[in-house]
């Protein structure tokens, strides 16, 4: 008899989410409304900065404009020991 060997297919990449689309219009005074389920989805709200890039012809890019001090601040708590950067700051002299 001969065996049977099962094959297993490779699905590929899990499916992105689809984006949401809106349409809006630019005023005359170069600005525009963006959609609020646009804004939903992205996780941006009224308030919050954006970096504007342009990416090609017709393509603008938003993306949220964090400081990178305030994106990293804290992160390395608890890392270095007490008093250990007075100490290295000491060296620098």
């Amino acid at each position: 008899m001969r065996s049977v060997k099962t094959v297993k297919r490779f699905a590929g990449p899990a499916q992105p989410r689809r984006a949401l689309v809106g349409v809006t219009r630019i005023s005359s005074k170069n600005q525009t409304t963006l959609p609020v389920a646009v804004l939903d989805r992205a996780g941006l709200a009224a308030g919050d900065e954006v970096r504007v890039q342009a990416v090609g012809a017709g393509r603008i890019l938003l993306t949220r404009a964090t400081a990178a001090t305030r994106r990293f601040a804290g992160c390395l708590t608890g890392v270095y020991g007490r008093g250990y950067l007075p100490r290295l700051r000491r060296e620098w002299r």
